[in-house]
């Protein structure tokens, strides 16, 4: 009596098996096209994919990005001129709301060239939603060329009136600006945070000052060395340098003078089309 075995579709004899050396698992479907059963439990993507929650944030923190990251780490995040990718980085996949940026960003890395930046809390908490909000994958490139986009120069014009006017004049200070600064990353990180990493080297921005008051009322004046929660550190017009601890609130009395105050506070006032507009209204002045 023949013996018959059922493969798939077909019906084999044993002997038709034996003779061609077939083994039954010849006829099983391919593995990777075998579905899954329903309640199986799929793989968890290595890289976080989060939901934006506020908008007006992310915009905030893709302006501060722009003008203090994205000259090294490019204007997606993905890598620019000497900073690696921000997407893959560990310290940003693991980072829930900023307990693992905020202390790298403020510290810095001196050894790997990465400066340490004083960026408030609001701005630290919209950079960190910024990073949060960009899409990963396992196929992202690894680096990228910062691209200015041409922007509307006659509305670059309105926008400069509305926020710089009351400072800069584009027949004054900033006459000739254009060919002074023919690259337009390079102009546009120099008008928006000048003296910063990225800007016109020639643009020298003074440096911050800051006026301590003692308890018994003498007051102390000097360069802006270092303030932490402790202590306050300033040069002397003589040279030397002061250290002042802090014993409480207002005990010394601190007064920080910024020359960069004013474009720090418009930072969130600008729109990523109003940064481009006004880059290109600069640009014109030739």
């Amino acid at each position: 009596m023949r013996t018959f075995i059922k493969a798939g579709n077909k019906v084999f004899s044993i002997g038709t098996l034996l003779l061609y050396g077939t083994t039954l698992s010849a006829f099983q479907p391919p593995r990777d096209i075998q579905q899954a059963p329903s309640n199986a439990i799929q793989p968890r993507s290595a890289y976080p994919q989060r939901q934006i929650t506020d908008a007006k944030l992310v915009d905030a923190g893709k302006n501060v990005f722009s003008v203090r990251c994205a000259f090294c780490h490019g204007s997606d995040a993905r890598g620019g001129e000497g900073g690696p990718n921000l997407l893959h980085s560990e310290t940003v996949l693991k980072d829930e709301n900023g307990e693992l940026i905020q202390p790298l960003v403020r510290n810095g890395r001196p050894a790997q060239g990465m400066p340490a930046f004083d960026l408030d809390d609001v701005q630290m908490k919209s950079v960190v939603a910024f990073l949060h909000s960009i899409p990963v994958s396992s196929h992202e490139r690894t680096s990228a060329v910062l691209q200015i986009p041409l922007g509307d120069a006659k509305a670059g014009e309105v926008a400069f009136t509305q926020h710089c006017a009351s400072c800069h004049s584009i027949t004054g200070d900033l006459r000739g600006i254009g060919v002074k600064v023919p690259d337009p990353k390079v102009l546009q990180q120099t008008w928006l945070m000048p003296g910063t990493r990225g800007s016109a080297p020639e643009v020298v921005v003074k440096p911050k000052r800051v006026q301590v008051t003692l308890r018994n009322g003498q007051s102390i004046s000097g360069r802006l060395v270092r303030r932490d929660d402790f202590n306050v550190t300033l040069q002397l017009e003589d040279g030397s340098t002061r250290t002042v601890e802090s014993v409480g609130e207002n005990d010394p009395q601190v007064v920080v003078s910024d020359p960069l105050e004013g474009h720090i506070k418009l930072l969130p006032q600008y729109t990523d089309k109003s940064i481009h507009d006004i880059t290109a209204y600069l640009e014109s002045a030739k």
